[in-house]
């Protein structure tokens, strides 16, 4: 059985491998009963403190330091394991140390590395006399970069729920509207340079040269310029709506047939929750280019009626019928403006045309006024026997007599 485990694969033994294994199983089972304690027994205690803290703090934590563990576990089981080195020229070496400093490596550098125990008259014929890891440069700048990922996703989800618990409670009671619009961009806008930040410095720990990198992207930037039009006219049509503000959040506004309200406002898209209640994401430079409709900037709303009564209506009915247009406006100066328009203005094709304008008040509802307004109309002139007309036609019968 001992030879069984002694015997040599790629430079380990089989009993190294199962060692690595148990050591990334048990590093799971580890994290699973981290997360299971936490769930189950830390959080409990924070309940009971006074300050909301550390229920962010330890909700925000444990699935990073969680993923940490793991990560740890899996890099501590390979890294204990033999790679065996390639072989590589003086040249090729060269090379990578070039790629990792941005600069050309100093000859003598590059000669301490050569292995001179080396007698083999294909390795010295053929150049390749530097020993060099590259499974283990390889799993060392992989874990490097995941572990910065890691600490970068732990900021943000700490940083983004300190300001969700303490920043938006003080914005919403605030007067001014300003702030509740700049907080989403704030939030994004700091999440993407923290993101950035994070990955750049990966980037560096998998070995890199993001500095030659970035001046690289100077070589593109006509090419990205073209193809990011679109986002930087989004972008100024942002900055158009914190400028102008031609609405605010909660605001109910219609462009280019879509009516609805407002729910966000970002730096390159404007949500806006129509009355069906689906969402619409407008890009904002549609609202520079388009007329905007601002429904609720409306100080009343108009509303035109149009009533027909019989062509047996008397003369005195009609001027009945006015009158009572008029009394119904003054009994209802709660909801509607003073100023009412009344009109026999139609001799129409089956009616007598009446011409009704009134103005609901701005905080008055729209749907339920005009219930009231009608019902209140149709009770009246019932009660006067007004007949409403309808479309009718009268047709005359002649009969034909026969030669």
């Amino acid at each position: 059985m001992g030879e069984f485990w002694d015997k040599l694969y790629y430079g380990n033994t089989i009993l190294d491998y199962a060692i690595s294994l148990g050591i990334i199983l048990g590093a799971i089972v580890a994290a699973k009963v981290l997360y299971w304690f936490s769930k189950t027994v830390v959080k409990k205690l924070t309940e009971k403190t006074k300050t909301k803290l550390d229920d962010i703090l330890v909700d925000k934590v444990e699935e990073p330091v969680v993923f940490g563990l793991i990560l740890y576990g899996i890099w501590y089981a390979i890294t204990r394991l033999k790679f065996a080195k390639s072989m590589i020229t003086r040249e090729e070496y060269s090379e990578i140390l070039m790629e990792k400093t941005g600069f050309a490596p100093d000859p003598e550098i590059v000669e301490k590395a050569v292995d001179t125990t080396l007698t083999s008259f294909d390795a010295v014929s053929s150049g390749k006399v530097i020993p060099y890891p590259y499974w283990e440069n390889f799993f060392h700048h992989l874990f490097g970069f995941l572990i910065v990922v890691n600490i970068t996703w732990l900021i943000i989800r700490t940083i983004d729920a300190l300001i969700e618990e303490y920043v938006v409670p003080m914005t919403e009671k605030t007067e001014s509207d300003l702030d509740d619009q700049l907080l989403p961009i704030f939030r994004k806008g700091l999440k993407a340079i923290i993101w950035v930040l994070g990955i750049v410095i990966a980037f560096n720990n998998a070995g890199f040269n993001v500095g030659a990198v970035i001046a690289g992207l100077g070589i593109g930037g006509l090419a990205f310029a073209l193809a990011a039009q679109d986002t930087v006219k989004n972008f100024f049509g942002g900055i158009m709506i914190f400028a102008d503000k031609p609405f605010k959040i909660g605001e109910r506004i219609k462009i280019n047939g879509i009516d609805g309200f407002v729910k966000e406002i970002g730096i390159r898209s404007t949500r806006i929750t129509t009355l069906e209640g689906r969402q619409v994401t407008v890009p904002n430079c549609q609202f520079s280019e388009n007329p905007v409709e601002n429904v609720d900037m409306e100080p009343t709303r108009k509303v035109v009626l149009n009533l027909g009564l019989t062509y047996d209506t008397t003369p005195e009915q009609m001027e009945r019928s006015l009158e009572l247009l008029k009394e119904i406006g003054k009994d209802h100066v709660d909801i509607i403006e003073d100023e009412i328009l009344v009109s026999f203005n139609a001799f129409g094709d089956f009616s007598l045309g009446i011409l009704f304008i009134y103005y609901i008040r701005k905080e008055a509802d729209i749907l339920e006024t005009q219930s009231v307004m009608n019902l209140d109309i149709l009770k009246r002139f019932n009660a006067e026997g007004l007949d409403m007309a309808f479309p009718t036609q009268t047709i005359l019968h002649q009969n034909i007599g026969q030669n």
